[in-house]
């Protein structure tokens, strides 16, 4: 399982785009792709990013805050406009099918009826675990102001951990246990905005859960540019853990991380 990282940003940072994940899966059957939200500026990092645009089979949203799936609007009317006939999938909480296609009629007014492409929604709740595309998804939610889920991939050599926005939940602990890589938001150092992560909370999270692998992504703008150094010391410093902040480009390779 590769894991691209397309961007890495909070909702307002203008030098980094939105934190959103390419996560690659070769098969015996066929290469597949699943992009992990889609905020304002994904849909441009996924296509300078993806080895292959026109293969995506997914796009997971974490919840419906618009640096976190606003960017469908315009990655649907380009996949329109490059007249692409294969189905896509968009996996969301409760009501994704309606959040989306009122986004994409506020963006372009009338063009979803012109979609050649079938998009198949399909609906994520806790409990209740999917086999979608050579990987196994399950769901917890974790604490942010608008309700937001946690997602794990299980692949054939490993598993990786998503927060989407929000502080850790006992529920997200229990998810993420032992996963191989958890890319975790920590917005500020402390608490500074409620349902927001810490570095620390990140860092403890991974503890818990035996993470063996942490990548920080969404920091507060300011802070990345202040302390950005110092959080990368704090990190390397750790013992018996592998963390870092992530940059957009960044890709690993889950089994193959030093």
């Amino acid at each position: 399982m590769k894991v691209i990282f397309t961007g890495v940003g909070e909702a307002f940072d203008e030098n980094l785009p939105n934190t959103s994940l390419l996560v690659l899966v070769d098969s015996q059957i066929k290469k597949r792709q699943v992009l992990l939200d889609c905020g304002f500026t994904a849909a441009h990092t996924f296509w300078q990013t993806s080895p292959d645009p026109m293969g995506l089979d997914a796009v997971w949203i974490s919840h419906f805050h618009g640096d976190h799936f606003f960017g469908l609007p315009l990655l649907l009317l380009r996949f329109w406009e490059e007249e692409r006939t294969r189905p896509l999938t968009i996996i969301g909480q409760s009501g994704v099918a309606d959040k989306v296609l009122g986004a994409m009629e506020l963006a372009y007014p009338g063009f979803y009826a012109k979609v050649a492409f079938k998009i198949d929604f399909v609906e994520a709740r806790p409990g209740r675990d999917l086999d979608l595309f050579d990987l196994h998804w399950s769901f917890a939610p974790n604490r942010h102001s608008k309700p937001c889920l946690g997602l794990r991939l299980d692949g054939k050599k490993g598993a990786l951990y998503y927060s989407g926005d929000g502080r850790p939940s006992e529920e997200t602990e229990a998810l993420a246990m032992g996963s191989d890589l958890a890319v975790h938001e920590a917005f500020g150092l402390e608490p500074i905005i409620d349902g927001h992560g810490t570095v620390d909370g990140c860092i403890d999270f991974a503890r818990k859960t035996r993470t063996k692998h942490l990548a920080l992504v969404h920091m507060n703008r300011q802070i990345r540019k202040m302390h950005a150094e110092t959080v990368r010391r704090q990190l390397d410093a750790l013992e018996n853990i592998h963390a870092f902040l992530a940059e957009p480009g960044e890709t690993v390779i889950i089994g193959c991380l030093l």
